[in-house]
């Protein structure tokens, strides 16, 4: 019997769980005492099945359910919540702003280096706390369902692979973007975002079927290294039991979905 695919997100305090139809999350309370939740998944990304339109539905997917999330667990604690994130993701808008009206760079230097800037909120995040930890048993706990061996804290289809693909097709989406109609420029920048996220995912799907491919060795090296010096740490046994807790509930769930089918 093949393996359920998994997907998830670290939280401060817990862990989310995907699956294709279903969702669950643990979380530890302040009291110590593990709190789960789940539920079935209203948008099912799993049905597009479209090259490019499929990337930009599962994004909306993995974020539709963060109110139901809060909704069910009100002591779930999201890393983008805190204020020093949220000062750093304005002070990274206003630098990218700078950027990109700088003369002094060209159309590509511009573009990569506004897309990096964007990364810094989320680079402060996952460097906050017990997140690193948490992210580490997301991958541990998932890894080790699906090759049945205890697995490292990195994982070969973290979002963090994404990152190259995204930042390249981005760029060129924007230098293409730029040269749009004024009147258009807009609606050419949320195009070329789109197509970059919906790119990306292609690529990165590639990557995932051909991991011994120089190249994709060569494109999942910089997320790879990103996992392993800044977004995830050895978790702890008490980390590890939440986010076993949190792919058991979604299991279940999934299992459910199959047996009713």
């Amino acid at each position: 019997m093949s393996k359920i695919r998994f997907g998830g997100m670290a939280l401060v305090n817990g862990v989310l769980v995907h699956g294709p139809t279903s969702w669950a999350c643990a979380i530890r309370t302040d009291s110590g005492v593990i709190k789960v939740a789940g539920a079935r998944k209203r948008l099912l990304a799993s049905k597009i099945q479209q090259p490019f339109l499929r990337g930009p539905v599962r994004l909306a997917e993995s974020f539709a359910v963060i109110p139901e999330v809060r909704r069910k667990l009100p002591e779930a604690r999201l890393p983008f919540e805190r204020p020093v994130v949220l000062a750093a993701t304005l002070a990274s808008a206003m630098t990218v702003q700078v950027v990109r009206r700088s003369d002094r760079l060209g159309d590509v230097a511009r573009e990569l280096l506004s897309g990096a800037l964007s990364l810094a909120p989320a680079m402060l995040a996952l460097r906050g706390g017990e997140l690193a930890g948490y992210h580490g048993a997301e991958h541990v706990s998932i890894g080790t369902y699906e090759h049945d061996e205890t697995r490292a804290k990195e994982h070969e289809r973290c979002g963090s692979h994404l990152i190259g693909p995204l930042l390249a097709a981005t760029a060129g989406g924007n230098i293409l973007a730029s040269r749009a109609p004024a009147r258009l420029r807009r609606q050419a920048r949320v195009a070329s975002s789109l197509g970059a996220v919906g790119a990306a995912v292609e690529v990165f799907g590639w990557m995932t079927r051909h991991p011994d491919h120089p190249l994709a060795k060569a494109l999942a090296w910089p997320g790879h290294e990103l996992q392993h010096r800044i977004a995830t740490a050895e978790p702890s046994p008490e980390q590890l039991e939440v986010a076993e807790a949190a792919l058991a509930a979604c299991l279940k769930l999934e299992d459910g979905d199959a047996a009713d089918n």
